[in-house]
């Protein structure tokens, strides 16, 4: 069996890989990268929902979106030169705060 956690570490990414990807679709004007991130979100929901079979749902999409934004908004500081501000960087923090807050307390 395998950990419901890493699966679900394994969907988070894949949100990132979409979500950038959308970027890069040009609202799915470009082939390739639509297709790539058609199959990120396919892949993504596929590893969330095996994750929830065993992770309560509200933690389990809790810190799929977590992983996502987190990690989506520091690609987009390396990808596009997004803003660094401290208050923004300060907020990413709460997110991962929250996240390895939700993982302490959860039960699967």
């Amino acid at each position: 069996m395998t950990n419901p956690w890493s699966l679900l570490m394994i969907a988070g990414l894949l949100e990132v890989g979409w979500a950038i990807g959308l970027k890069y679709t040009q609202g799915f004007s470009k082939p390739i990268p639509s297709v790539l991130t058609v199959i990120a979100m396919i892949a993504s929901f596929y590893f969330l929902s095996q994750a929830l079979k065993t992770i309560p749902v509200g933690t389990g999409y809790a810190v799929w979106t977590g992983i996502g934004a987190v990690g989506t908004a520091i690609l987009g500081i390396i990808l596009f030169a997004e803003s660094t501000a401290l208050p923004r960087l300060l907020c990413i923090g709460l997110i991962v705060a929250g996240i390895a807050g939700l993982k302490l307390v959860s039960p699967a």
